[in-house]
């Protein structure tokens, strides 16, 4: 199961490097809506300062949609969600290497958009420990049901304005949870140290969650599709 997620990581992330949507699409749409917020609140500095963490958040999950329809979009041709049935690849493995495909884009994207906050905002990162806990618990939850959601809609016709329809609501968890998280670790709100770090472990419980549930239903999804 490992190495047949291996596989299929490496080929999702070898499409992206040759491709270089995420670097030309993906990372200028994020800096996009950074410096969308910054002009929308740029004579309220205080209210700026405090909706950063979840500024920055909001900023990852549009960017996630993006990314899981990038993910699917070529399996969604033609014939090749028979092929890849077809395999022999374990249908685990597959969904786990969706997911390890859309954990390292995303955790790109994070580290891009950190920077890109601490420019446009003048953030200053407090807990460096927290933050790196919650963006890696928070981004495995994130991979994990976007690659699931992915699944559900391969070949369904406008699965491209399904996607953000099924998928934010579902992700809404994460969004309160490292908000909440970084709020603590940049000092912005009234969240204290022990809270943030409570916060990560529900980020871990929803991330470990959604992979055995892919574990086990992606599988019948690939067959339905």
């Amino acid at each position: 199961m490992l190495a047949d997620a291996w596989i299929i990581a490496a080929k999702d992330l070898r499409i992206e490097w040759r491709s270089r949507v995420a670097f030309n699409q993906l990372a200028p749409f994020a800096l996009v809506v950074l410096v969308l917020f910054a002009f929308a609140l740029d004579s309220q500095q205080t209210v700026l300062a405090e909706a950063t963490p979840g500024l920055l958040w909001i900023t990852i999950l549009l960017a996630l949609v993006l990314c899981v329809q990038r993910t699917f979009v070529t399996e969604g041709a033609p014939g090749l969600a028979d092929q890849l049935r077809l395999s022999g690849l374990d249908p685990a493995g597959i969904f786990l290497g969706k997911t390890l495909g859309v954990f390292v884009q995303l955790v790109a994207l994070e580290i891009l958009t950190f920077v890109g906050a601490a420019i446009l905002y003048s953030t200053e990162f407090g807990s460096v420990g927290l933050m790196i806990c919650t963006a890696v618990a928070a981004s495995v939850g994130l991979a994990a049901s976007g690659s699931l959601y992915g699944a559900l809609l391969l070949g369904v016709r406008g699965r491209e304005t399904l996607l953000p329809l099924l998928l934010l609501p579902v992700v809404a968890p994460v969004l309160i949870g490292a908000t909440s998280a970084f709020q603590a670790a940049l000092g912005t709100g009234d969240v204290t140290l022990d809270q943030a770090w409570r916060w990560v472990g529900l980020l871990t419980a929803f991330a470990v969650a959604y992979l055995l549930a892919g574990v086990f239903a992606f599988g019948p999804l690939l067959e339905d599709t």
